[in-house]
């Protein structure tokens, strides 16, 4: 391969044979005026006319000779040559018309297919009303049930497997960890508050769709009742926020987590969040005897 100094000597030969060309065609024309001006007494001028003739093809020659080798040595250096025809100006504007469509079609391929994924605008709409919405009590599904019967966990001793009518079409099935605190016989038929909108998780193989809110210490379990009268899917509501529960809550948005530390008892045994009293057709939700406890 080359050297770059073998080029450069190559490329110093071809430009000064380009200059000596230039120079002899000045001489000529130099001479040609001259002989006009001679008139018939210029036989020498046409001699060396011609003789300049003779050496300008010899150095075309020789200029096209060294153009071949510095080509030659261009392409065993890796260099691409490319050929420049006289209307060279017309073919590169053609190549640059064809290759903007070709750009532009697959900008817009790229766009249809970036697009494709996004079908589901109604999902988004959702999403972003729930991500919108305050994380308080207005995000819990609250409602009344019915606990119609209750037994033991077949698999786990301190767990009931309940049957609670929520007014829907079937009843729900509901784990909760209340042996220890409530006799079995006190769990059948009963009213209750119940969280209708947990994520349903598996309590020793057996699905529970929902939880039981009760006022809570180590202690002692008591089940929150609903006011006298309730039917089973009755809402709770409490004033001043607005009931927008979520379809189903997320357990990595830990919304129900947020709301917990101010679920609470008052002292004259209602429920009460951020000190305002659950409700359910306007009359207040209550433990049965403990008071200034948390609701779990």
């Amino acid at each position: 391969m080359a050297s770059a100094e073998a080029i450069a000597k190559l490329e110093t030969k071809a430009v000064a044979a380009e200059k000596l060309i230039q120079l002899l065609r000045q001489q000529i024309s130099q001479v040609k005026a001259a002989q006009a001006g001679q008139g018939s007494g210029g036989g020498a001028y046409g001699q060396e006319i011609v003789k300049l003739r003779e050496e300008n093809s010899n150095l075309k020659s020789d200029v096209e000779t060294w153009k071949a080798k510095l080509s030659a040595v261009e392409v065993a250096n890796g260099k691409k040559i490319f050929c420049t025809p006289a209307k060279s100006d017309e073919k590169p504007k053609e190549v640059k018309a064809e290759a903007a469509p070709i750009a532009a079609n697959e900008k817009k391929e790229k766009k249809i297919k970036a697009d494709k994924p996004e079908k589901s605008p109604k999902e988004k709409k959702e999403v972003k009303k729930e991500d919108d919405s305050p994380v308080d009590i207005g995000r819990l599904d609250l409602r009344v049930g019915h606990i119609r019967k209750a037994s033991k966990h077949p698999d786990a001793d301190s767990l009931y497997v309940e049957e609670i009518d929520l007014g829907e079409e079937k009843p729900r099935t509901v784990i909760s960890g209340l042996v220890k605190f409530i006799p079995e016989e006190e769990m059948q038929d009963r009213m209750a508050i119940i969280l209708c909108n947990l994520k349903p998780s598996k309590m020793r193989g057996i699905m529970s769709e929902a939880m039981v809110m009760c006022a809570s210490t180590p202690e002692k379990v008591e089940i929150m009742a609903p006011p006298a009268g309730s039917k089973p899917g009755d809402l709770v509501q409490v004033d001043g926020y607005n009931r927008n529960p979520d379809a189903q809550l997320n357990p990595k948005k830990k919304i129900f987590e947020a709301c917990a530390p101010d679920l609470k008892v008052n002292d004259t045994k209602q429920a009460t969040y951020k000190g305002v009293l659950w409700t359910v057709n306007g009359q207040p939700v209550t433990s049965q005897t403990l008071v200034g406890v948390q609701i779990k």
